[in-house]
């Protein structure tokens, strides 16, 4: 509720172009450039990892508000919340894979390479699309709300694996080393590592103004169709 509030601010949006200008600047102006990697393509990188980063708070988000919706009294703010965070994930997802198939590009020579790391990201977005699947081909909205939910539930131990834990059971990878080490600590250097954290803050910050927005819409169609399940048939009155 306090995030949806200040969310509302209309100074929020120019603070978070500002931010993502800011972000922009750093990536290209700031940060040097990464030992091992061609040319300019370390780059992408203050993109890439943000953007999978936000895409796996959009599908936990998603898994939560999902189990709100079954647990919590059935309300269909959340089931809105839930389907509008799915939605946005996707697209944060999607985007990684674009700018990792780019950057894999010129750092192994091919746009797909069957990393784990490749391989696991397209499995999310499998997994995600057929939760949008599955909202459209259930005709009945109680019955398509109740089952997404659980499909989002599922999500809150799907998504962890897809994300973190089985790209790193597989000993082979051509991805650099992870930006967190298993001690816990960032192994980049300092102004690299700044510009990083700092896209990341802004593209989840992104993220969650975007879903403010998704959400209030989805709130307008509802309530622009129930008032025309009550209109009259055309040409008489009931």
């Amino acid at each position: 509720y306090v995030m949806k509030r200040f969310l509302q601010y209309p100074l929020v949006k120019w603070f978070l172009w500002f931010w993502l200008c800011l972000v922009i600047w750093g990536a290209f102006e700031y940060a040097p450039l990464a030992a091992g990697f061609l040319g300019e393509s370390s780059r992408i990188l203050f993109f890439h990892v943000p953007m999978a980063w936000t895409a796996f708070v959009a599908f936990f988000a998603a898994g939560i508000w999902s189990a709100r919706y079954l647990f919590g009294g059935r309300q269909l703010r959340h089931d809105i919340a839930a389907g509008s965070a799915v939605e946005l994930g996707l697209v944060f997802c999607v985007l990684a894979t674009v700018t990792g198939s780019l950057w894999a590009k010129i750092m192994w020579g091919a746009y797909w390479n069957w990393d784990p790391r490749q391989v696991w990201i397209t499995v999310a977005i499998l997994f995600y699309g057929a939760y949008m699947t599955l909202r459209s081909a259930v005709p009945d909205p109680e019955r398509q709300r109740r089952l997404a939910a659980a499909y989002g539930v599922l999500g809150l131990v799907v998504a962890p694996f897809l994300f973190f834990i089985l790209p790193r059971m597989t000993g082979y990878t051509l991805h650099p080393e992870p930006v967190v080490n298993q001690t816990g600590k960032i192994e980049m250097e300092r102004r690299m590592a700044e510009v990083l954290l700092l896209g990341s803050f802004g593209f989840m910050v992104l993220f969650f103004w975007m879903h403010n927005l998704r959400c209030r819409l989805a709130v307008l169609q509802a309530a622009r169709e129930a008032r025309e399940l009550d209109l009259p048939p055309a040409g008489g009155t009931v």
